[in-house]
């Protein structure tokens, strides 16, 4: 088994820009196996790779990830000290149950989903811990950006600025335009599943639940941005932070959409075209969202056209020495700069490049510990000092009154 060997599992726009990261800094990953259900994807990635300037050592296999007894066997095969999960949210513990097997590391960048119920819960993943601990192994859940950055904001800011903190709002915005009517930027299945779901927000210890995409305020975004709408909804990241930073008293996260892209969803849904149930069609059984996407533009493909910015941050009130104090941490990404770098748009960047740096820290033992985490659990220092310099700087701001 090499010191530095990874298997990463997943070739869309995520694993194109985590295996890009990865290739780009051999001192760390010196052993990569990439992986996913059609080999000729991660082939075309690699050979992307490969015109930057990366040396020609990438493994490629073909696996499917729903199969356990197929990824015991590439585990075994390849040997790595970490398996980096950037397939499908569907397959968290399916790869999570090949790792314990084969007493490898894990490593993933969104919670579980079960195919069948649009729901987010890490509860699922969560009831491995005593297993991974047992077995002297390490899995880190949502090394994202949100969740992931996000949460690592939060750890940093609760280390740093504040003593206590009271309310966070996560906002994230995506200001980018594809030129598409209708599109989304990352899987279409698990992106309306999310966004047609349930609004939810934590305040005073007890989850309040909104209709979908029925709370809504204007933010004005930095960096030339501007105001845009922004929308309440669920988001796991928040179902961790809960129960790791109590504290919060409210939590909530908000994320932009265009008028555009809502009218065509209310549509979608209007028809039926957003179910997950199957329904029968000329005697053959199909489930309408996965049709959906069959239709819509693969959102690997859209990085060539997108032009705009993204925004993520957190914006946190709290006390700091019995004064009352605001924060503002956020990151800005270029969707074009993305494109020129790896061939992916900013939505896939911004996922892909801190699943490539949570690897490196457990690579190198920054980070470590037998169970199963979450991102602010660990020490946020090393990877804030890290993740300006792998892509995505981060700015602080202070202002003079809570604005959410």
């Amino acid at each position: 088994m090499g010191k530095n060997n990874v298997l990463i599992i997943g070739a869309g726009g995520v694993g194109r820009v985590t295996a890009f990261k990865c290739a780009q800094r051999r001192d760390v990953f010196q052993n990569i196996t990439f992986a996913s259900r059609t080999k000729s994807k991660c082939d075309a990635i690699v050979n992307d790779i490969y015109d930057k300037g990366c040396p020609k050592t990438i493994r490629t296999e073909a696996i499917d990830a729903d199969k356990v007894p197929e990824l015991v066997a590439l585990i075994n095969d390849v040997q790595p000290n970490l398996v980096i999960n950037v397939a499908l949210p569907y397959q968290d513990l399916t790869i999570m149950e090949s790792c314990l097997l084969t007493g490898v590391n894990y490593l993933d960048t969104a919670n579980y989903e079960h195919p069948d119920t649009a729901k987010f819960c890490y509860e699922p993943q969560w009831s491995y811990d005593n297993k991974f601990k047992k077995n002297g192994l390490l899995a880190l859940l949502g090394c994202g950006f949100d969740p992931g950055v996000t949460n690592v904001y939060t750890a940093y800011a609760k280390k740093h600025i504040f003593d206590k903190i009271d309310t966070l709002d996560i906002i994230d915005c995506n200001a980018g335009d594809h030129g598409y009517p209708f599109a989304t930027n990352f899987n279409p299945e698990i992106n309306i599943r999310e966004v047609s779901a349930k609004g939810r927000f934590f305040k005073d210890g007890q989850w309040h639940v909104t209709e979908p995409l029925s709370v809504q305020k204007v933010f004005n975004f930095p960096e030339g941005i501007g105001d845009k709408d922004i929308y309440l909804l669920f988001h796991e990241e928040m179902e961790s932070l809960a129960k790791h930073l109590p504290e919060i008293r409210q939590m909530r996260f908000w994320m932009t959409f265009g008028e555009s892209y809502l009218t065509h969803l209310r549509v979608l849904e209007n028809v039926g075209m957003t179910r997950i149930d199957a329904v029968d069609y000329n005697g053959h059984k199909i489930v309408p969202l996965q049709f959906l996407k069959a239709l819509l533009p693969d959102p690997a493909t859209l990085g060539s056209r997108t032009k705009g910015k993204t925004c993520i941050g957190c914006w946190l009130s709290g006390v700091k020495d019995g004064v009352e104090k605001f924060y503002y941490i956020y990151n800005v990404c270029d969707h074009e700069t993305c494109y020129a770098e790896t061939g992916a748009q900013a939505v896939s960047y911004t996922t892909g490049v801190p699943a490539a740096l949570g690897a490196k820290l457990i690579l190198t033992g920054q980070w470590n510990g037998n169970g199963v985490f979450n991102m602010e659990q660990f020490d946020p220092d090393p990877f804030m000092q890290e993740i300006g310099n792998w892509g995505l700087p981060w700015i602080e701001t202070f202002p003079n009154k809570q604005r959410i």
